[in-house]
């Protein structure tokens, strides 16, 4: 029995107890809840305070604005008169416009720049361009008047000579056929040269006269070197001075095996075979 009184005792003391505790910690909290709200309050008071001050001095203001003895007062306060603003706006019109004109005026002056500018280069640009063409010019008039001088590009004689109108008659094919350029009579293996400077166009082996080199000159002029054995001092591409070797004379011509060893040679004017004899000297 005494031990239930004194559970029960114990109980209450703990019950008692939190509710101290609690209640404190409501009445703190209600403390910090009306010190906030005292604190916003005086806030707001002061801010009614300063509005109502403001307020009257705005009062204040337009009375005085009111009286005629205190406009000028005002107006030297408050900033210029009509008539002063007036003015001020005019003379930033002059001046805008002053600095308009004269930005156009610069605008003018730089835009005339660049078109002089642009017409002297483009001048320029135009004679440089008439300069080069006409120096191409020179130089193909040039390369065209070369004078040329050929020479027989192995010492021999003549043993079957140019025919393109008449007909000859050859050993080897049995028949009388054109002739379209000179056979200059030569040994085996003696070097054949170059009867004029040039470029090695062409090494080939054609089938009717047998090893040829080709070489292109200045007017439009070509030589053939035929019935070859050998081509072995040139390459195709290669510049080549006036009596330079080429190869050595062979026996590889189809159309004229039946003949004597001897040198093909041809010249050709813009593509069409000419008879060397005119130009050979």
């Amino acid at each position: 029995m005494r031990r239930d009184m004194r559970k029960k005792s114990n109980q209450d003391d703990e019950l008692n107890m939190k509710i101290i505790k609690y209640s404190g910690i409501g009445i703190a909290i209600l403390s910090v809840i009306v010190f906030g709200l005292l604190i916003y309050s005086k806030s707001l008071n002061d801010e009614v305070k300063e509005g109502t001050l403001t307020g009257e001095q705005v009062a204040n203001i337009l009375n005085n604005t009111k009286s005629s003895e205190n406009t000028e007062s005002a107006s030297t306060e408050i900033g210029k008169s009509v008539n002063e603003a007036e003015t001020e706006l005019n003379e930033n019109n002059t001046v805008s416009n002053n600095t308009t004109s004269t930005t156009s005026s610069t605008n003018t002056n730089s835009n005339t720049n660049v078109l002089t500018t642009n017409k002297v280069t483009s001048n320029n640009e135009t004679n440089q361009t008439n300069s080069k063409v006409e120096e191409k010019e020179t130089t193909e008039t040039e390369e065209k008047t070369v004078e040329l001088s050929f020479e027989k590009p192995v010492e021999g004689d003549i043993v079957r000579d140019f025919a393109v109108d008449s007909l000859i008659y050859s050993d080897t094919l049995q028949e009388w056929t054109t002739h379209t350029g000179i056979d200059i009579k030569a040994e085996k293996t003696t070097v054949v040269k170059a009867a004029e400077a040039g470029t090695v166009k062409n090494i080939k082996n054609d089938p009717r006269y047998g090893l040829t080199i080709i070489i292109e000159h200045a007017n439009g002029f070509q030589t053939v070197y035929s019935n070859l054995l050998t081509s072995e001092f040139v390459v195709e591409g290669e510049k080549v001075e006036k009596g330079q070797s080429l190869g050595t004379v062979g026996n590889t011509a189809a159309f004229e095996i039946a003949d004597e060893p001897h040198l093909h040679f041809e010249i050709l004017k813009d593509s069409v075979q000419v008879d060397p004899n005119i130009y050979l000297k």
